[in-house]
């Protein structure tokens, strides 16, 4: 079986511009999804389809292939299938042909190389067309409610007002980090429907980035997580803390 790894990443990102090279505690980073994919071993290829010089630069840094894609599939309105398609059509040219093709998000530094072998495992044992990372919902969606025009509230589901918590069936959402698909069959049902297996990721590494809030708070969970690394990147002893906090 041979299986491919694409890393979208583009550059025009706005809300958080070079988002996907930006310093992230000292690498670029879309270096993280670079370095997981590889070390992983799961992959014949790691491609990273972008549309600018610099981030391709920093991808074959890193020990990822580059493709560049076409200016129509770099706006802001094309989708990540459009993209992994046009990647693997691209290799099929080649005569470079997949059993299965893995996308990972150049935005992706909490991701464990255990839940992509997970994914790959529970994918190829399966008749299943995709296997994707999600984690479960912090709150119960069945209370949730939206605001309405006039500045009220409205549930969504008010009969669920007074129901338990714990009576409540959990939800889940997209972890948006990795999605493995079977390239010999197609979806019969949504990509979140029967079609799919669920890689459920605690929520501590999972976060959107999409603004300079998910930034802000990805870097404090980072930073919990890998402390200790951290320290010895910043070159900072549990001494020296000790000493720092005493002496504050």
């Amino acid at each position: 079986m041979k299986t491919i790894c694409v890393i979208p990443a583009r550059g025009g990102s706005k809300r958080i511009p070079k988002k996907n090279i930006k310093d992230f505690f000292g690498k670029p980073l879309i270096a993280y999804s670079i370095e997981i994919a590889k070390k992983s071993e799961l992959f014949d290829d790691i491609i990273v389809s972008t549309d600018d010089k610099k981030i391709a630069d920093i991808a074959q840094q890193y020990g990822a292939t580059v493709q560049f894609r076409p200016k129509e599939l770099s706006d802001d309105f094309t989708g990540t299938g459009d993209v992994v398609k046009y990647v693997l059509n691209s290799l099929a040219q080649e005569d470079k042909k997949y059993d299965f093709v893995c996308t990972i998000y150049a935005t992706a530094p909490l991701l464990e190389v255990k839940y992509l072998k997970e994914g790959f495992e529970k994918l190829k044992n399966s008749d299943a067309h995709q296997a994707f990372s999600v984690t479960s919902m912090p709150f119960p969606i069945q209370r949730t409610f939206k605001i309405t025009q006039n500045g009220r509230c409205k549930m969504f589901t008010p009969e669920h007002f007074s129901s338990r918590s714990q009576d409540l069936e959990e939800a889940y959402q997209d972890a948006g980090q990795f999605y493995w698909e079977r390239l010999s069959n197609d979806f019969t049902d949504v990509p979140f429907g029967k079609d799919s297996i669920p890689i459920v990721l605690p929520r501590h590494l999972v976060q959107d980035l999409d603004t300079q809030e998910d930034w802000e708070r990805l870097e404090i969970m980072y930073q919990a997580i890998h402390q200790d690394r951290l320290n010895r990147f910043m070159k900072i002893t549990p001494m020296q803390i000790r000493t720092k906090d005493e002496n504050n």
